[in-house]
């Protein structure tokens, strides 16, 4: 996990502050929840000619093609050496759910 400093106006931190309390939970997860939101909404599809997509699909093909095959050991020690992080205490299915809700009734009064 990695740390990120962030420098606020004072009003922007006290409306999330007020927000976080709102749900009972952390300011970090507060932020965490609303960032990950809005990366979220950043994702769009779009649509392309067939012609596009055949020339992925041949490119995607070809770079298979040209990485060939893992051992079982060599998939095992990447998956030896990746990192394992626990969740954050207080972040549970309930508070995302809480997090969730409130952000959807605020795009809902925003709309």
């Amino acid at each position: 996990m990695s740390r990120l400093t962030l420098r606020l106006p004072n009003s922007l931190h006290n409306q999330l502050r007020s927000l976080a309390n709102n749900d009972d939970i952390s300011l970090n997860q507060y932020v965490v929840y609303a960032l990950t939101h809005q990366v979220t909404l950043a994702y769009t599809t779009q649509a392309f000619s067939d012609t596009a997509v055949n020339q992925q699909q041949a490119a995607y093909t070809a770079l298979l093609q040209s990485l060939g095959q893992a051992s079982f050991e060599e998939i095992q020690q990447v998956m030896d050496e990746r990192d394992i992080v626990e969740p954050e205490k207080g972040l549970n299915p309930d508070v995302i759910n809480k997090l969730q809700n409130r952000i959807h009734r605020q795009q809902l009064s925003a709309a």
